[in-house]
């Protein structure tokens, strides 16, 4: 029977007393994977609480961080959590101004830092964060006054009693990066996360003894939730990944039953295999690519409720021969489930993954949701949907405010619907509806089986002169599966069609102008070669080739600087920053249309 909590503090206080000597977080330090047990994590957790009564936070303060996954991130989570107080998360990558809005917004009385280099940064902030009274550091040792080592101990000697929270208690505030303007502090209550992570025991298989690969920020709503609280409530183990450029190396030595990922880690996974494929010889690539085959047509034919006897047995041998070495590079060879959450997958890419194996959830909700609002699972799935309702929760289509013809706005109700926007009441006021719905601002649809399909944002969604919708984010999906791209943005609004600025990987960019005897020195000149600009238009046309005629590229440039979160143009959750973009190049963009044919389109 699923488990049900009202509040963080019950998971926290059911989870711990069920299963203190099970393993909690795994993580490497001098070449070895060392783990905290369920115990461990409890007594750190009650003895920083007593730290932060010491130092003043009480019921309804603010304590922040700036770190990146670590197991002092979730005991500082819990022991604010249980003491009353509200957890802020940061991320390290982010700029000091923000950081600086974020801090005093909030009122933040405490913050824990990474390490020395980032307590120096905000100490420089203080004159702006008037709340802030104590900056604490991860990495320094007991003896220093200021370190979360030196609290902990205090706090044992000095312990604090254990609050109750109520279920309406705010239980954190996170930042939505946003594409434009300051973040907004979403404001959720235990219930919102506890609701959420009981909705996800009634629909997901997991279980004490299965282990997950961390590797999603808990500064954002899908880690934290679905697999911070998750699978902590659920007695499952955490090793926190070193770093997204180890995580083929960590899979291999933590070997995972289940994983959360986003879908850039799953085409990463495409196109690094598909590289391999290349690298085959024919009899190996054959066997592959019959493997994948076979295994495609008994999905589909188990999609019918259909069984053939034949299929099943081809695909016992080639799974043995081919599918379980492939699960075995990349996932470590125990690997049950992957979850998939925070934007959409392709559909190419969750059946390539389906294909060799492992069966891909996917997921979808906001940091204003909580953030999960649907999700396929062991009771039903669709490749290509995000999945039913949660329990608990209601979808309903508007489609008057979409202005689209076809699909409408997504608006959700339930328990995972935030209490609003801190500090902003006109922003509250645009996205609750009357009756207390949530405005996504996503486009979908349900089909007839309660299956919900997102199509795009509606402030992404634009226009071309001819008066036709063009939603981006899916032609520049399907444009990123290429090897040969790293990233991609497509634009169009109030255009005769669409243009694209492509960033190209440049490995393998370099070694097309290689093969075709043209000089990879200076890159500006080597992307704007027209022997190299062909290359990447076939592929363009290529991955494009299932979109609709009027919403392909039709012209585009190769620019050598990446989309990043330091050049103002990603957000911290890798959303594009389409306004800095377009800002950015807008001679580029205006020289696309100006000679669409040499700069590369039809």
């Amino acid at each position: 029977m699923a488990t049900k909590f009202d509040t963080l503090v019950d998971v926290f206080t059911e989870t711990t007393r069920r299963a203190p000597g099970t393993e909690l977080f795994g993580e490497k330090r001098d070449g070895a994977w060392r783990w905290m047990t369920y115990g461990q994590f409890k007594d750190a957790v009650d003895n920083l609480r007593g730290g932060l009564v010491g130092l003043g936070v009480t019921v309804g303060d603010k304590v922040a961080i700036i770190a990146n996954n670590r197991s002092e991130w979730a005991v500082a989570a819990y022991a604010a959590y249980t003491l009353g107080a509200a957890y802020v998360p940061m991320y390290e990558a982010q700029h000091d101004k923000e950081w600086a809005y974020i801090l005093k917004d909030c009122d933040a009385k405490v913050l824990f830092a990474a390490n020395e280099k980032i307590a120096k940064r905000v100490e420089a902030l203080r004159a702006e964060c008037p709340a802030l009274q104590h900056v604490v550091t991860l990495g320094a040792g007991d003896s220093e006054p200021g370190s979360y080592a030196a609290l902990l101990r205090r706090g044992a000697e000095t312990p604090a009693p254990l609050r109750r929270a109520d279920k309406g208690d705010l239980a954190g505030l996170i930042y939505t990066s946003g594409t434009t303007g300051n973040p907004k502090g979403v404001k959720l209550s235990h219930n919102n996360l506890a609701a959420n992570v009981s909705a996800l025991h009634e629909e997901i298989d997991i279980r004490e003894g299965d282990r997950s690969l961390s590797f999603l920020p808990w500064a954002h709503s899908f880690g934290q939730t679905v697999e911070l609280h998750a699978l902590f409530s659920l007695g499952a183990s955490l090793a926190i990944a070193e770093g997204v450029d180890k995580l083929l190396a960590n899979m291999q030595e933590i070997r995972p039953t289940v994983l959360f990922a986003v879908p850039r880690v799953f085409n990463k996974l495409y196109a690094g295999l598909h590289k391999k494929m290349e690298a085959m010889t024919p009899r190996r690539r054959g066997l592959l690519q019959a493997a994948l085959k076979n295994a495609a047509a008994r999905r589909d034919l188990r999609g019918q409720g259909r069984h053939s006897p034949f299929l099943e047995l081809k695909h016992l041998v080639l799974d043995k021969l081919v599918l379980s070495k492939v699960r075995e590079t990349f996932f470590g060879g125990r690997l049950r489930y992957a979850f998939s959450g925070g934007a959409a997958i392709s559909r190419e890419v969750a059946e390539f993954i389906d294909n060799i194996g492992v069966t891909v959830y996917e997921g979808y909700g906001l940091t204003e949701t909580s953030p999960i609002a649907t999700a396929n699972s062991p009771k039903g799935r669709k490749i290509g949907a995000v999945g039913r309702a949660i329990p608990g929760t209601r979808i309903v289509i508007d489609k008057e405010a979409s202005g689209d013809p076809v699909h409408g706005e997504v608006v959700v109700y339930g328990h995972n619907v935030m209490q609003g926007y801190h500090n902003l009441p006109e922003e509250n006021a645009k996205v609750f509806t009357a009756d207390g719905g949530f405005r996504t601002g996503d486009l979908g649809y349900v089909d007839d089986e309660g299956y919900l399909y997102i199509t795009g944002r509606i402030k992404e969604q634009y226009k071309l002169e001819n008066g036709k919708y063009v939603v981006p984010v899916p032609i520049e999906e399907a444009i990123k599966l290429s090897p040969l791209v790293s990233n991609v943005m497509v634009y169009g609004q109030n255009r005769p069609f669409n243009v694209a600025l492509v960033v190209p990987d440049l490995e393998a960019a370099k070694k097309i102008a290689q093969d075709k005897g043209v000089a990879t020195d200076p890159l500006p000149a080597m992307l704007k070669d027209p022997k190299v600009v062909a290359r990447y238009r076939e592929e363009l046309a290529a991955f494009t080739k299932e979109i609709k005629g009027y919403e392909r590229v039709r012209a585009f440039a190769l620019i050598a600087e990446d989309f990043t979160i330091d050049n103002g143009m990603m957000t911290p959750k890798m959303s594009l920053k389409r306004k800095n973009i377009v800002a950015h190049y807008e001679g580029t963009l205006s020289d696309l249309y100006t000679n669409a044919k040499d700069a590369g389109g039809d």
